[in-house]
């Protein structure tokens, strides 16, 4: 407003519906947590419905501009996103009984008045903005209410704060956060989506389920910025992070939405391709895992790590980090992170020992990299 630009305030609302807002104004902050501990707070910057990448963010911080000439006003709005949601998605029939837990967060309300615009008979739970009985990212609690309860409902949904995560949980049991993604392309791929980005962790079952029904994949680097770079740059359909529970559909959003994947689920729910991907997925196993790794070490490691792989294995990707595709069914991947001390481990295989044993294997060769550099 110091700067001469009106604000549009959606008040407490949803990532994703900031996100479909931004479009209409041209651009958009949301001030979140997101999925992280409660002490962090952050700022989601996006520019014609898209989140901002590095050269975006370091052009707004180094050149802003401002107009001493007026002060910028201030009008409260409220979202058409519900409406244009169901417009999406559609009726579906037999009014299925859904669980929501919004864990204390912006998914109030939001999810539960789609979910019922779609005809779902909804019950909501941890819908207090000030206390949650579980923690805040959904793909790492193991949401125990919700689990139990789920037993007497068709489906049940948890999101994170900001409700751009989802997690699905069936008959009493949580879902792999790829589920969400595996759930969502399968739908994109009934609405007649053919070509898809998927990031560079995400399972190989849903590669394997879209290239069987006919679709293409692109792959892209981790992180919700780079898988819409890849959509955008491939004119892809849909895509997202199986590791975050992020289904991406850009008709509609560019950004995870995990409010929209809720109610396309339910609207596959009662057809063979939920049951379809969901049994292809249920075939593979994953571990991911983090180990502390300071910052200055971590280039050292990866480039020490591809000097001895490359010896081993054939198939070595370097896209992001060091992927190694050990078989059709196995792979892992060694990413550095390029804020915290971490270095992070995926695996991925259909044989849950071999899985175990790969990880082991590759963890054991970062700590032993580790120890030769630091």
């Amino acid at each position: 407003m110091q700067c001469g630009v009106d604000i549009y305030n959606l008040g407490v609302a949803p990532t994703p519906v900031v996100f479909r807002e931004s479009r209409k104004y041209g651009a958009g902050i949301v001030v979140t947590s997101s999925h992280n501990p409660p002490e962090w707070n952050g700022l989601k910057m996006l520019i014609e419905g898209k989140g901002i990448n590095q050269e975006q963010l370091d052009l707004i911080t180094n050149e802003q501009v401002t107009n001493k000439s007026k002060i910028g006003l201030e009008n409260n709005i409220n979202s058409a996103y519900v409406d244009e949601a169901a417009q999406i998605i559609g009726k579906v029939s037999g009014s299925p009984k859904v669980i929501v837990d919004v864990g204390g967060g912006s998914a109030k309300n939001i999810a539960s008045s789609l979910l019922q615009k779609i005809g779902c008979d909804v019950i909501t739970i941890n819908n207090d903005l000030e206390k949650s009985s579980r923690g805040s990212d959904p793909t790492s609690d193991p949401l125990d209410e919700l689990v139990s309860k789920s037993k007497d409902v068709d489906i049940g949904f948890a999101f994170d704060l900001d409700a751009d995560r989802l997690v699905v949980v069936k008959n009493g049991k949580k879902l792999s956060s790829d589920a969400t993604l595996g759930l969502g392309v399968a739908k994109a791929l009934e609405l007649g989506c053919k070509n898809f980005v998927l990031s560079l962790d995400t399972s190989i079952s849903i590669e394997k389920y879209i290239k069987k029904k006919g679709g293409t994949v692109f792959r892209s680097k981790v992180g919700e910025v780079n898988v819409i770079e890849k959509i955008v740059e491939t004119q892809s359909c849909a895509g997202g992070e199986g590791s975050s529970g992020g289904f991406i559909f850009p008709d509609f959003n560019f950004c995870r939405d995990g409010i929209l994947t809720s109610g396309l689920i339910v609207s596959l729910m009662r057809k063979d391709e939920f049951s379809d991907v969901l049994n292809l997925m249920e075939k593979y196993h994953q571990i991911r895992e983090k180990i502390e790794v300071g910052l200055e070490y971590q280039e050292k490691i990866l480039k020490n790590l591809f000097d001895i792989l490359k010896e081993k294995y054939r198939n070595l990707q370097t896209l992001d980090g060091i992927k190694v595709i050990v078989d059709e069914d196995s792979w892992f991947l060694i990413r550095k992170s390029n804020t915290e001390n971490i270095i992070r481990i995926s695996t991925e295989s259909n044989s849950l020992e071999d899985a175990r044993n790969i990880h082991l294997q590759t963890k054991e060769l970062v700590k032993q990299s580790y120890e030769q550099i630091k």
